[in-house]
């Protein structure tokens, strides 16, 4: 929908939008996650039935569930198609001053300006313009999704097992803090930078900073090991934090390719979705793998107990060629 609402002179201000919006959600989720679950914990008078303690993360579960289905019913209602013409009926006319007139406007007018070139067959869309950029989006995005099956996992389990051993409240509210950070810069320098270095620079930048994301965590265990959870341990968090809005830039840079890489608007659903299979297959596999490598490298003390950061330092370096095929100019 942002790529129909946007051309090219506008695009970098538009997609900047997606990632400053989610991190009101990113603010929001961990705060909610990590301060409602185990009410009985925190909430004694008020939950001290037993449901509370067999079930102790119900009630963020469902404060999550009824916020999805409000945001259904809200965009049910009244979010508009932006793809001119691609009405789903054709409004019963009203008669004004004896000639029939749609509701809510001209229908033909709307016709006209939706004189555009129909979809193209499936076929005709896998070509390298526009599987390149999928491919790029596809490994950013599961590299993404094992961090952040790994961060919470990190957080939370203790010193001995290879984690920091922080509580679930402390665990939420610092991972909201990436949600303001990145709200915040994305607002105000997304934009910019990509007038400056372009999309291709700007993508490369943050897929490169997973493999420095994923490096710090050995670091940050070993001074946790040594010393305890220290200021120094706080500030590698926080370079941490820094590199994954890095990494959320280079999100928005390939949307930017993939939605140029459009022959037209129609085709852009085709193309979006092609993007998003590929991806959630990706997604689908990172989170297990991620998990169960880093649970077989700390059992059985694989290289200190941090093979698994080796092998995301490995994937992304393997997977930043995709990113170095990718033309100055998208669309190209």
């Amino acid at each position: 929908m942002m790529g129909e609402l946007t051309d090219v002179t506008n695009r970098a201000q538009g997609f900047a939008l997606l990632p400053m919006i989610s991190s009101i959600g990113v603010v929001a989720g961990p705060v909610i996650g990590g301060s409602l679950s185990r009410p009985q914990d925190h909430f004694q008078r008020l939950f001290a039935a037993s449901f509370w303690a067999d079930y102790p993360y119900f009630l963020p579960s469902l404060l999550a569930a009824m916020f999805a289905a409000l945001t259904f019913v809200m965009i049910l209602l009244f979010l508009n198609e932006t793809l001119p013409g691609a009405l789903l009926y054709r409004p019963r006319p009203t008669v004004i001053d004896g000639e029939a007139t749609p509701r809510g406007g001209d229908y033909g007018a709307i016709n006209k300006k939706s004189n555009l070139p129909g979809p193209v067959p499936m076929k005709s869309l896998l070509i390298s313009k526009v599987l390149l950029p999928i491919a790029c989006y596809c490994s950013l995005a599961v590299l993404q999704i094992m961090m952040c099956a790994l961060q919470p996992l990190f957080y939370s389990a203790s010193v001995a097992d290879g984690g920091l051993g922080l509580t679930p409240v402390t665990i939420g509210f610092w991972m909201s803090c990436l949600g303001v950070v990145n709200g915040t810069i994305q607002a105000f320098f997304f934009a910019p930078l990509i007038s400056k270095f372009g999309p291709k620079t700007m993508y490369r930048i943050g897929h490169g900073a997973s493999a420095l994301l994923f490096a710090l965590f050995p670091i940050i265990h070993m001074i946790a090991r040594r010393s305890g959870i220290v200021w120094s341990v706080w500030a590698l968090l926080s370079c941490q934090l820094s590199l994954t809005v890095l990494q959320s830039m280079a999100f928005s840079s390939v949307l930017i390719y993939i939605t140029a890489s459009a022959p037209n608007q129609k085709t852009l659903g085709a193309i979006h979705g092609l993007s998003q299979t590929t991806v959630s297959t990706g997604r689908a596999i990172g989170p297990a793998l991620a998990t169960s490598m880093f649970a077989y490298s700390v059992e059985h003390n694989v290289l200190g107990g941090y093979a698994v950061y080796l092998v995301m330092i490995a994937l992304t370096l393997a997977t930043s060629r995709f990113g170095a095929m990718l033309p100055v100019e998208p669309g190209t």
